[in-house]
């Protein structure tokens, strides 16, 4: 059987090369949907923690103020 001619050997890395193109293209769309997924995800937390930081305050500022502590006398 004859080697194959240069043309042939071109072509077979070409479409090699075409195939990798598309399946990178594919895992570059899926791991930009995770990026947007993730993003959101980390949005949404730190909506949550404003929220819950803002209660914190609320109820730090519904304490009453801190009286001075007593020092223990001498017996």
């Amino acid at each position: 059987m004859a080697a194959p001619s240069t043309i042939d050997q071109i072509a077979e890395r070409v479409e090699r090369l075409l195939l990798r193109h598309a399946e990178l293209r594919r895992t570059n769309a899926l791991l930009a949907e995770q990026v947007a997924a993730l993003t959101q995800e980390r949005d949404a937390l730190k909506s949550r923690l404003n929220a819950a930081r803002a209660r914190v305050d609320a109820l730090l500022e519904r304490l009453p103020a801190a009286t001075p502590s007593r020092t223990k006398e001498a017996k």
